[in-house]
């Protein structure tokens, strides 16, 4: 059985093609790229250089150059092969896959899955920005032929599961890939203790990277890694209680884009002494302002303050995309100084924090574009859309699918129920939203509550395929006549769509209103 179905995918340059989840015949296999990164997300440790030594005694331990790049798993199978990373984009046809399916071949390896990154390997440093900008683009055959691939673990090898101790997979890796030039095992050595990790990391630092990866199976998975500092303006607190009371618990911060606006980069609450918290509070809450937008932390909201007190933080690491490969959305919020107001822009991409910190006051640093720039965080990781003028920001326009609307004449009143259909393209570009609608109208003038109305949500078309014919069995019973049906396909104006649906994409919910 092939791996793609070629027909759905677009060649960018020579043999290189790209193409979406559906041009892979086994969909399956975005969820082992989705499920290898999220399980190893959940037992890989983030550590700074000062932990070192707490957390690595004598032993066996395999530490890697941290590779900036995209998270890609390598799937070959009887001479096809291709990359899928887990947001569902699907490569074929580069110099790296040619090479690794020669070395499969060699290796009498005839199906293989390898976890891996996809690096750029023109240059001082490997950034990620420049695989997606390669990739996407195909500006030459010289800069596609610069995509590389870096091993770092086995998840199947001719349809077995890898569950051999480390070591012996490292093994495996360096013998497949030996002699490979794009595609390679990542740069590994064999380490004794934390004195040998604190080094090899240094260099690794000293020489660019992000950082190292250390693995033990004894002792775990490690990320370690520089901190990072971010200047960010103060948008909001919540207040502590207890033996915090009169005190701070954690502060809300922002970065602005290019185009003037604050865009939510988290919460900060760590770093303070008892000191800072006490003056922070006393500072910001005469400071409180209105808001249309409302965040919440463990449960609690957010006293909005007027964004005038930039503070330095410091992060172990920022996140651009979730487990799934999905963009991380945040709110992107208007000052409005004349009504002393924030408002609600639009949610659009930045990055999850980790392990933030405060560091100190940056009374040196006032709200603009240049001290809070959103830059800061697009140095480090690649951010979708954080050039673009957040208030200028279109969704892709909704599509209808299906209609029907029905009468029922009782006691001299007319009944309506309709039914509507519609795709909304807007998942992709904005978490909330779903990928399929159904809105059900009931109206009944003889009623206590005239109109009702119910909407089903899913992301799936077959689920809600199956909902719609489920509704409309139920809906359009004997005595209801028919005024219009129709499965045409229409193009409608993001308006048409209601407010964004908070349930999870993956699951019909339901939900009805009075």
């Amino acid at each position: 059985m092939p791996l793609l179905n070629r027909a759905k995918l677009e060649i960018k340059l020579g043999e290189y093609a790209v193409g979406s989840a559906a041009a892979l015949v086994d969909p399956l296999l975005v969820n082992a790229a989705q499920d290898y990164r999220r399980l190893t997300a959940a037992r890989m440790i983030p550590l700074e250089a000062d932990e070192i030594a707490k957390r690595f005694p004598a032993g066996d331990y395999h530490a890697s150059l941290k590779v900036d790049g995209e998270f890609d798993i390598l799937v070959y199978e009887n001479g096809e092969i291709l990359t899928v990373n887990p947001g569902g984009t699907v490569r074929t046809g580069l110099a790296l896959h040619r090479e690794a399916a020669g070395l499969f071949k060699k290796a009498g390896v005839k199906k293989a899955i390898i976890a891996g990154e996809l690096y750029f390997s023109k240059g001082k440093r490997p950034r990620v920005h420049d695989v997606s900008r390669v990739a996407r683009e195909a500006g030459s055959q010289v800069e596609l032929d610069a995509l590389s691939f870096a091993a770092f673990d086995i998840i199947q090898i001719d349809g077995v599961p890898n569950a051999t101790p480390f070591a012996d997979t490292w093994k495996k890796l360096c013998d497949m890939f030996q002699g490979g030039k794009n595609v390679h095992a990542v740069e590994t050595v064999m380490l004794k203790d934390s004195g040998g990790i604190e080094a090899h990391f240094r260099k690794c630092v000293d020489a660019g990277a992000e950082g190292s990866v250390v693995r033990s199976d004894a002792v775990g998975l490690f990320k370690l890694k520089p901190r990072h500092t971010l200047d960010a303006v103060i948008i909001g607190f919540t207040e502590g209680t207890d033996d915090r009371k009169g005190m701070i618990h954690d502060l809300l911060v922002a970065v602005m884009r290019l185009d003037g606006c604050l865009h939510v980069l988290g919460h900060v609450g760590g770093g303070f002494t008892n000191d800072d918290r006490r003056a922070f509070l006393a500072d910001l809450k005469d400071d409180i302002v209105k808001s249309d937008y409302v965040e919440v932390n463990d449960q609690v909201a957010y006293h909005m303050v007027r964004p005038e007190s930039v503070i330095e933080i410091s992060v172990l690491d920022l996140i651009s995309q979730t487990t799934r490969g999905q963009p991380i959305n945040k709110m992107v919020l208007n000052w409005n100084s004349a009504d002393n107001k924030y408002e609600i822009v639009r949610r659009l991409p930045l990055v999850g924090l980790i392990s933030p910190q405060f560091v100190r006051r940056r009374d040196d640093k006032m709200l603009n574009a240049n001290d809070i720039r959103i830059a800061q965080v697009t140095d480090i990781v690649e951010v979708p859309l954080a050039d673009r003028d957040a208030r200028q920001l279109n969704l892709p326009q909704s599509t209808i699918l299906r209609r029907e609307v029905a009468t029922k004449v009782l006691k001299g009143a007319t009944m309506i129920r309709k039914l509507v259909m519609w795709q909304t393209n807007k998942e992709s570009d904005a978490e909330h939203y779903p990928a399929f609608v159904i809105h059900f109208t009931d109206f009944s003038p003889n009623r206590k509550t005239p109109l009702e109305r119910d909407i089903r949500v899913s992301s799936s078309r077959q689920q809600i395929e199956d909902l719609w014919n489920e509704l409309a069995a139920e809906a359009f019973t004997k005595g209801w006549a028919p005024i219009s049906a129709s499965l045409a396909t229409t193009s409608v104006p993001a308006a048409v769509s209601p407010a964004p649906a908070a349930a999870p994409k993956k699951a019909a919910t339901k939900k009805k209103s009075p």
